[in-house]
């Protein structure tokens, strides 16, 4: 995974970073931004339009924030709370809009 968005996101989605991704690979969960580990094309437009400095590539994520970058990987490949499947790669985050939940992380306040 390219990208990661760490903990500093959590209950602050800005959305700045959504705006600058060419590839629309950004996904919002309830609380948190997700970046789609096989849509990113790693070319880190993301990262210095994030406000809070919450994205990192995953080789350079803060202690804190190294559980995220599983994390990240879990929103996409783990069934989520209230879905019926995983949500995947479905190609672009505008094609199934705000998911609403978050992975077990996130939902618990980390």
């Amino acid at each position: 995974m390219p990208y990661v968005i760490g903990a500093e996101c959590i209950d602050t989605t800005d959305m700045s970073c959504v705006e600058e991704c060419p590839v629309d690979c950004i996904y919002e969960g309830d609380r948190k931004l997700y970046i789609n580990p096989k849509e990113c094309i790693d070319c880190g437009a993301c990262e210095p339009v994030c406000p809070v400095e919450a994205i990192a590539q995953d080789r350079r994520v803060t202690d804190e924030n190294e559980p995220h970058i599983a994390d990240n990987r879990r929103f996409f490949v783990e069934l989520l709370p209230g879905r019926d499947a995983p949500l995947g790669s479905p190609g672009g985050a505008s094609k199934v809009g705000r998911i609403g939940v978050d992975t077990e992380l996130v939902a618990e306040g980390s």
